[in-house]
């Protein structure tokens, strides 16, 4: 797995959000993005995540940045978890793993002594021309928002 680093420029994709339409890099152009990846719609720790993502996104829309939410969970799942958090963001079902696999987030992982292939918690923040200005690797899910506007 090479996960991109700051400076890469990020490849073009397109995957469905949870309403089914689709979403590319390309329609974020000129515009700060905020990418991240959680393992799996509506587990505690992806919750936790994007309610402190929805709860600070009036600060994050008011520094520019847009959010998109990305794991391999189907548009029925991302709509289920969009609509009972009431997230003001789109959730993109990477069943295909396009975002996923451009950004390099597929990979070997370990919980409870088990190993498996998994997607790694990470978050990209992408610049107006689509390259990566910074990688969190360590996701605090409770305090993320708070992570991102830490700059």
């Amino acid at each position: 797995m090479k996960t991109l680093q700051k400076g890469d420029k990020v490849p073009n994709f397109t995957v469905s959000n949870q309403n089914g339409n689709p979403v590319s890099l390309t329609d974020y152009k000129g515009h700060k993005l905020i990418v991240f990846f959680y393992p799996k719609a509506s587990t505690p720790g992806c919750t936790a995540e994007v309610c402190n993502l929805r709860d600070h996104y009036d600060e994050l829309k008011n520094k520019g940045y847009k959010l998109l939410g990305v794991s391999a969970d189907s548009e029925k799942r991302q709509q289920n978890f969009s609509e009972k958090y009431e997230l003001p963001f789109p959730l993109l079902a990477d069943t295909e793993r396009q975002a996923i696999n451009a950004f390099g987030v597929w990979g070997p992982k370990k919980f409870m002594g088990r190993e498996y292939d998994g997607i790694h918690r990470m978050t990209f923040v992408v610049d107006e021309e689509g390259k990566v200005e910074r990688v969190i690797t360590k996701v605090k899910t409770k305090d993320h928002a708070a992570q991102l506007l830490e700059d």
